[in-house]
């Protein structure tokens, strides 16, 4: 297959790669990372640009662009960090559930919002005991004949805590597994709601939680789609948001792998460039050729979803494949680093943190083997 970008493609990469290094850069990176602050700057030039509606339709105001227009952008958002890309894919995937299948005010109420960069969401669906296993929700919704009354204990949920943000939360309503769980869309000053940012050693950014959830009330027309039907709808984005965050890892994992290239070349030792030794020189002729075969995986797997056709398989596959590649490449780099890796003004020692967290967060890697193996007539556990 043929993954050469277009001509409006490549000058898509090429204005976003112009944005990161003249708007952004690695300064802003480090400061935003290392004060755990949301880089409100950045979100506000997005939403300007008019980039944070890149999967709503133009009806709804967005830019409705396709699968690879968005891998292109996720690839070069992440150019110095995993966590300023997920400042932005957060919310933008997020805002699918209401754009496909919420009601008309709930969409009216939202979506222009959320395009001017006035709201922001978070998905609410892990718990203490449901991560791997996100179908094992207990936080109950139950109605009392006037509204939903939600208890409960979620965790995981990023940027859940930030000024003006509403939690799209996933919450057992039935008894059965898949069937009972429904979507409900609540903004994160709600009564009841007790949301404490938790000290991680990646997310500073965008931050993670944990919620705890005392008889929350939520209206009718606070539910999104259909009761019952949360999961089919959490399913639907999460094509999207594993192959952004694949795409993600490829553009980070391209940043560390250049800058050890270039500290190698650099740094003399025994009365030669580091980069002149075979070990080291050859590590990173491996970290290229599995680097170029994730970039291809994401492609691929972007490109199928273009010509509309279920893709999940090789999303996972680029995930899982893309997620370990960039730790491999950041571990090599903190190797042929050694005591500067430590320093955050060398950046390593965030890629190497935002790399191993890249194998958890959007799906462990064994659950990517595992929707593989499902792809591949391989049973599930249940």
């Amino acid at each position: 297959m043929d993954f050469r970008h277009t001509e409006d493609q490549l000058a898509w990469k090429d204005t976003l790669h112009r944005f990161m290094e003249k708007e952004v850069g690695r300064e802003y990176t480090r400061e935003h990372d290392q004060d755990r602050e949301f880089p409100d700057e950045l979100y506000r030039k997005c939403a300007d640009n008019g980039w944070l509606g890149l999967l709503v339709p133009e009806e709804l105001g967005g830019v409705a662009a396709d699968p690879v227009m968005y891998a292109i952008f996720c690839e070069a958002i992440a150019k110095y960090s995993l966590d300023t890309a997920a400042c932005l894919m957060t919310s933008m995937f997020t805002i699918s559930n209401v754009v496909y299948h919420g009601t008309q005010e709930q969409k009216d109420e939202h979506i222009p919002a959320f395009l001017k960069g006035e709201r922001r969401f978070s998905i609410s669906i892990s718990e203490p005991q449901a991560g791997s296993d996100a179908a094992n929700v207990s936080t109950k919704a139950v109605h009392d004949g006037r509204d939903w009354v939600l208890n409960g204990n979620k965790t995981w949920c990023s940027g859940a805590h930030l000024p003006g943000a509403w939690i799209v939360m996933l919450a057992r309503t039935g008894p059965e597994r898949h069937a009972g769980l429904s979507t409900f869309l609540m903004p994160n000053t709600a009564e009841g709601l007790d949301i404490r940012k938790m000290p991680t050693m990646v997310r500073r950014s965008l931050g993670t939680t944990e919620i705890f959830l005392t008889d929350v009330r939520v209206p009718d027309s606070n539910v999104i789609g259909e009761i019952g039907k949360g999961w089919e709808y959490i399913g639907e984005h999460l094509d999207y948001e594993r192959l952004g965050l694949a795409a993600s890892y490829v553009g980070n994992a391209r940043t560390a792998l250049d800058d050890t290239i270039a500290y190698t070349k650099d740094r003399i030792a025994f009365g030669r460039p580091l980069s002149s030794l075979q070990v080291l020189k050859h590590r990173m002729a491996e970290d290229e050729t599995a680097l170029t075969a994730a970039r291809l995986l994401v492609y691929n797997a972007a490109t199928k979803m273009l010509r509309g056709e279920k893709a999940s398989k090789e999303v996972s596959m680029a995930k899982v494949f893309a997620a370990e590649t960039f730790f491999r490449i950041a571990t090599n780099g903190m190797q042929a680093y050694g005591g500067y890796a430590q320093l955050p003004e060398y950046d390593m020692e965030r890629y190497f943190r935002e790399a191993k967290h890249g194998m958890v967060g959007g799906g462990a890697n064994e659950i990517q083997k595992t929707v593989i193996a499902r792809h591949m007539g391989l049973s599930d556990p249940r």
